[in-house]
């Protein structure tokens, strides 16, 4: 089977509508966010389709999105899963370690 992104439409269309009513973004306007789902999407399913073979994922992210391909033991279309990555502009950055 060879996928594309059309295949998770309705899970990018998903996104994007809570994208667009809960997500706060300063960095990303909401048509920016489908361009980077898009693209996650297009890496999720390189890797989906490049992973050995006794691993079930492909997995794609940015700072602000994760896309995670799973394969279904029920049919031949892996699952989608796509996931907002919790950030705060306002985090410190982890402290270096001493060497």
């Amino acid at each position: 089977m060879t996928l594309q992104v059309e295949d998770f439409q309705h899970e990018i269309e998903a996104a994007v509508k809570n994208f667009d009513k809960f997500v706060v973004c300063l960095d990303k306007t909401p048509e920016e966010f489908l361009q980077s789902l898009q693209s996650l999407t297009r890496k999720a399913i390189a890797a989906y389709e490049t992973r050995a073979p006794d691993l079930r994922h492909g997995i794609a992210l940015d700072r602000h999105i994760t896309i995670i391909l799973s394969q279904s033991d029920e049919d031949e279309r892996p699952l989608c899963g796509i996931y907002f990555n919790l950030h705060s502009p306002y985090r410190k950055p982890a402290a270096q370690k001493a060497t």
